[in-house]
């Protein structure tokens, strides 16, 4: 579980804490300018800090109105199995709840290491009614 060191702040990251706890937990790596456009162009972040470090994260984008996409859950290695992951999804669902009219669309893309959180969370898949797709070139 999480300690008393630990800090839930609405804010973003340190470009330096937001490319390290992707690359650490094992999402894919972005660069400077790459970070620096998730920092500015998110609706929402949920960030836990511990010792004034950034050690887990997740972030909302999204038009404000009516669809809600929850991107960069992110926790490192060495702060997993506290429930930290639990407490910033939580807190990005009670951002959405308090700020989004009636009939909110929420989303995520579920990689493996998540999908039993996100399932325990309310998360449905939507296959075979819609299927999630990226533009690969």
């Amino acid at each position: 579980m999480s300690d008393a060191a630990d800090e839930l702040v609405r804010s973003p990251p340190t470009l330096e804490d937001y490319l390290h706890l992707r690359a650490a937990s094992g999402l894919t790596p972005k660069s400077a300018a790459q970070g620096e456009g998730a920092l500015l162009g998110s609706w929402r972040w949920s960030v836990v800090q511990h010792a004034g470090r950034a050690v887990a994260m997740g972030r909302v984008i999204g038009d404000g109105g009516w669809y809600f996409h929850v991107a960069d859950m992110a926790t490192l290695p060495e702060h997993q199995g506290r429930g930290l992951g639990r407490r910033v999804l939580a807190d990005l669902l009670a951002q959405i709840e308090e700020a989004a009219p009636a009939g909110a669309y929420v989303t995520l893309m579920a990689d493996a290491p998540g999908r039993r959180l996100y399932a325990s969370m309310g998360f449905v898949e939507t296959a075979p009614e819609s299927l999630g797709m990226r533009l690969a070139r």
